[in-house]
């Protein structure tokens, strides 16, 4: 029941802010759907919308698969808290949604983080997580920045203030992507430390 509720919110929540943004357009339709699916929030609660979409049809199934692997699951875990995280500490105060956008704006920026932290916490598996999958976990948001910077370089649009180009130019806006890195990777250290403490604990309990 849980893994069907989460699921059925990331993707409603993810709906109506296409829908939203669609209806109030600054640019053409092919140009706001591209910087619809620009910004990292959109991206990440996909993958969100993925996971517990595969859990809940895993739990009618043995079969397991990418999105339902605790390493795939914890790398997700540290992407959505930077969502939450970043957005409640440097954008939530640039802007003042009304309505249904304060509704949905919620919903990808806090309420989903804290259900899917709150999913991993309880849930997801942490004995043989490595600190070597760190570098792996970088692959996303290393590429997300890299296509960010590149695409605005054609089209002038920076989903973030902390990475536009046009107010901050390239050695601000690059060094501001150097300590979101820097939070990624420290994170990812604490969860993993964090998990091999739990691991141990459960071990020693069950011996």
């Amino acid at each position: 029941m849980f893994l069907a509720v989460c699921a059925i919110t990331v993707w409603l929540a993810i709906i109506i802010q296409f829908i939203l943004i669609i209806t109030n357009r600054a640019a053409p339709v092919p140009e706001t759907i591209i910087r619809f699916f620009s910004y990292y929030t959109i991206l990440t609660n996909i993958l969100v919308a993925c996971c517990f979409t595969a859990l809940l049809l895993k739990s009618r199934s043995a079969k397991a698969g990418f999105f339902t692997s605790s390493e795939v699951l914890t790398a997700t875990t540290v992407y959505i808290t930077i969502v939450g995280v970043v957005y409640n500490l440097i954008l939530r105060h640039l802007w003042d949604p009304q309505g249904l956008q304060l509704i949905v704006d919620e919903l990808l920026h806090t309420v989903i983080p804290l259900l899917f932290i709150l999913y991993w916490f309880i849930s997801v598996p942490k004995a043989g997580l490595q600190w070597k999958s760190i570098f792996t976990w970088l692959i996303y948001p290393l590429t997300y920045f890299i296509f960010i910077l590149f695409r605005g370089t054609l089209s002038g649009f920076y989903p973030y203030p902390f990475i536009d180009v046009n107010d901050l130019g390239y050695n601000k806006a690059l060094l501001n992507s150097v300590y979101i890195t820097i939070a990624f990777i420290l994170l990812s250290l604490f969860i993993v430390a964090f998990a091999k403490i739990i691991s141990r604990k459960a071990l020693k309990i069950k011996s």
